[in-house]
């Protein structure tokens, strides 16, 4: 294994010593097959941190099911960052525990860390390194070997859109080419899970779409994402589940579409007929999905339990009455109203409980 002396690399013109100065070793890794069948890459129970008389991160319980992206949402302060750093070994919980990848997550097992990408928020990367060579050294921390770095880094820096900029110093890099260089880092030992913290943070509207695409690719390769923001429409647009949390409370979690169903119930489709009549206005009232229909001018406002699209259905059964469809639109509430709600709830409980 390469020997690599961190200080140097990192603070250069500074002589290595003490803990600098030493190889890093990583355990091998456990058979990737080994996994397939794995039910939650992540899964605390009553996991808890406290600084002084603050509890940042109180009794959460969290599962992260495989082959998901599943965001972690929730205000500035909420105990999102706090939780990551645990999940990858930073900090120390003061209380619960957690698994990752099926195994309990401990000081003493490297090799459990070592299977995980992580990508802090802002990631601070040295700005006199080009940024081939920085992913050939965190190449070299996680003991692959030359071949698999010729190989390894080369695929991401043009996954994340930098193989044309890999020799220029990342003091040049824009903050959006910062932010795609810490993902590539993140990926490098090929893990079965990658966690972002905040990474579309202060990107501009296009930065945000070039994040957002990665962790799409990311997640095709058969990769578990848990995506740490405060962004809504980010979280919207890319995850498939969603934990909520507010003052280090897990407040919702489940998939997205789950979540949001729990909170504003069903959906409007309104929907303007021309023809309207009172055997149209009964063949809808008819289908099983329908909870309720009432009549406005030539609008017909249908009440639906369920989130699958019944356009059609409707469409058809409207039709069939004699009537004729002019425009059709659903009306349900976005996350962001979701998520102001549940936090609102959750703010009257903890001021109840005091």
């Amino acid at each position: 294994m390469n020997r690599v002396d961190l200080k140097t690399f990192f603070f250069p013109g500074q002589k290595a010593t003490g803990a600098f100065n030493k190889e890093f070793k990583v355990d091998p890794r456990v058979n990737t097959e080994e996994l397939v069948s794995l039910e939650f890459v992540i899964k605390t129970v009553d996991l808890t941190k406290k600084y002084g008389d603050l509890v940042a991160v109180d009794r959460l319980n969290l599962e992260v099911e495989a082959d998901t992206v599943h965001g972690f949402l929730g205000p500035n302060g909420a105990g999102k960052t706090t939780t990551l750093k645990m999940l990858v070994g930073l900090l120390r919980p003061d209380g619960g525990s957690i698994s990752v990848l099926g195994q309990e997550l401990g000081w003493d097992k490297p090799d459990v860390r070592s299977r995980i990408g992580y990508m802090p928020e802002l990631p601070k990367l040295p700005k006199h390194l080009k940024g081939r060579e920085l992913l050939d050294i965190y190449g070299r921390m996680y003991g692959m070997s030359k071949d698999a770095r010729e190989k390894q880094v080369p695929r991401l820096l043009d996954m994340v859109g930098l193989k044309k900029r890999e020799n220029d110093l990342i003091g040049e890099y824009s903050k959006g080419m910062q932010q795609r260089l810490g993902i590539a880092q993140a990926l490098l030992n090929e893990p079965r899970l990658v966690i972002l913290d905040e990474p579309s943070l202060g990107l501009d509207p296009v930065g945000m779409v070039e994040i957002r695409e990665i962790m799409k690719e990311i997640a095709k390769e058969g990769v578990t994402v848990f995506l740490s923001s405060h962004l809504l429409h980010e979280v919207e647009q890319v995850c498939t589940h969603v934990t909520i949390i507010n003052k280090g409370v897990a407040v919702a979690s489940d998939t997205l579409e789950q979540v949001s169903t729990k909170v504003r119930g069903p959906s409007i489709l309104e929907v303007e007929v021309d023809k309207l009549t009172e055997t149209v206005i009964k063949k809808v009232k008819e289908l099983p999905f329908v909870a309720d229909v009432s009549k406005d001018g030539k609008k017909l406002l249908v009440e639906v339990k369920t989130r699958d699209d019944v356009r059609s259905s409707v469409s058809q059964v409207i039709a069939a009455g004699g009537g004729v469809v002019m425009s059709m639109n659903l009306k349900g509430e976005s996350l962001e109203d979701v998520f102001m709600d549940l936090l609102g709830k959750n703010k009257k409980k903890v001021e109840a409980a005091k």
